[in-house]
């Protein structure tokens, strides 16, 4: 039989060595040590990790690439870049949304990622960043899953005209449901948006993914609501806490009860560890607080923790790069997430974790899969979040859509070699 495509001598994820994976019609064909076969195309990995495409799932298309639109953020501050966002929405045009979301997909295929939830504001009568972004969705479907969150950056309630244009971006194609409850006028009216919320979902079959305790202050606990609201409803596996930031300040007792509530309700999470870390804890002197939720206690407790880029030189963050290894490789300092097991899990939290948030189906790097995969200069995911590994090809529904020359540094240095690739510098990995 011949193949469309063999990426051959493959180290996978799971710590599978010298395995070749076949693809045909856009699928995994099969996946096994030394395969006979012909391909129109073969790639030799050389030992090197295949993964599956890296996944993004908490991103803000709408603002991305916006820096400096109408002005900076001085401070640096959330609240700041909330109020600049406010000031920019009455500019927006469809075209620019739209220009500006494409230019960050091209990226972001670069970079392996393949797959991105992000959400859209719906604060706007005109929901013209909703309509831009659905035809970014029909135009990158072919190589890029784009899933839309309606998102009321303003308040549910808050936000005069937000339950009503939440439920046209649902009409218009807008697949999850999202809020803050945390930015209602009071603790009251923002466990009321997440009742409400929950309920509009199950009711129109829908996941959710709130912005939930996206702040220092200890006593925001809408994250108690949602696993309340998500256990009442039915909708475990479907809903989302992003941020809970909170967390990070709350007392340990309550965080004690708190847990076990979402892992039974059966409600994921999702850090952002760049963006996390730099607006949370804006109020402190010393010690500063970092804001990062708890990592390492939700993956204890059961409950699947994905990390998401959140932003990318936009009002709240001037940085960011479409690079899902470099959020992962934030995260694992911040959250001291450094144990063999630890690392693994932050690449699977930029991967197959964040895709079974998101619901993905035929994800994965097994037979029948759908043909999405990544060849990285690296051996294995701790190896590859240490080198932020280079994308020597990525693969998207069977087809290279993107590839790289691997990184090497040319020495003039008398008595040492001529090429170093930080990737042969590894050592051996013992486990443990």
């Amino acid at each position: 039989m011949s193949f469309d495509l063999i990426i051959r001598n493959a180290s996978l994820a799971d710590g599978r060595t010298g395995i070749d994976i076949a693809v045909h019609a856009g699928r995994i064909a099969a996946i096994e040590p030394a395969i006979g076969a012909e391909a129109g195309q073969v790639i030799d990995a050389a030992g090197r990790l295949v993964a599956p495409p890296f996944v993004d799932s908490h991103f803000h298309l709408d603002a991305t690439l916006s820096l400096g639109l109408p002005r900076l953020n001085r401070s640096g501050t959330l609240l700041e870049g909330i109020a600049l966002w406010g000031e920019l929405k009455p500019l927006l045009t469809a075209e620019a949304v739209f220009e500006r979301a494409m230019k960050y997909c091209d990226l972001a295929i670069a970079q392996g990622l393949l797959a991105i939830r992000s959400h859209v504001d719906i604060c706007d009568d005109h929901l013209v960043a909703v309509d831009a972004l659905l035809e970014v969705k029909r135009q990158v479907a072919p190589y890029l899953h784009l899933e839309l969150v309606a998102f009321p950056q303003d308040g549910y309630y808050r936000s005069p005209g937000a339950v009503r244009n939440l439920s046209r971006a649902l009409d218009k194609g807008v697949e999850v449901v999202g809020g803050i409850p945390h930015f209602e006028r009071s603790m009251g009216d923002g466990s009321a948006s997440v009742r409400a919320l929950c309920e509009l979902a199950a009711e129109r079959g829908l996941r959710v993914d709130l912005h939930c305790d996206e702040t220092d202050d200890p006593l925001s606990r809408h994250i108690e609501t949602l696993a309340d609201e998500t256990h009442r409803l039915g909708l475990g596996g479907r809903v989302t806490g992003s941020h809970l930031t909170s967390m990070h300040s709350m007392d340990n007792y309550y965080v004690s009860k708190l847990l076990p509530l979402m892992a039974e309700a059966g409600v994921a999470a999702i850090a952002n560890p760049l963006i996390n870390i730099v607006l949370q804890g804006r109020h402190d002197t010393y010690p500063k607080r970092r804001g990062m939720t708890r990592v390492a206690e939700m993956r204890a407790a059961g409950i699947d923790v994905a990390f998401g880029q959140d932003c990318c030189m936009d009002p709240w963050y001037s940085l960011g790069s479409a690079d899902m290894l470099d959020v992962a490789h934030m995260a694992l300092h911040v959250g001291q997430l450094t144990s063999r097991d630890a690392m693994r899990d932050c690449f699977a939290s930029i991967t197959t974790t964040a895709a079974r948030i998101l619901g993905l189906e035929d994800y994965g790097t097994e037979v029948g899969c759908q043909a999405d995969l990544v060849v990285l200069q690296a051996t294995d995911p701790i190896e590859a979040i240490r080198l932020r590994a280079a994308r020597l090809y990525v693969v998207s529904r069977g087809r290279v859509v993107a590839e790289s020359e691997p990184r090497r540094s040319r020495l003039s240095v008398p008595g040492r070699p001529d090429v170093v690739d930080a990737s042969s510098y590894a050592p051996l990995d013992h486990g443990g």
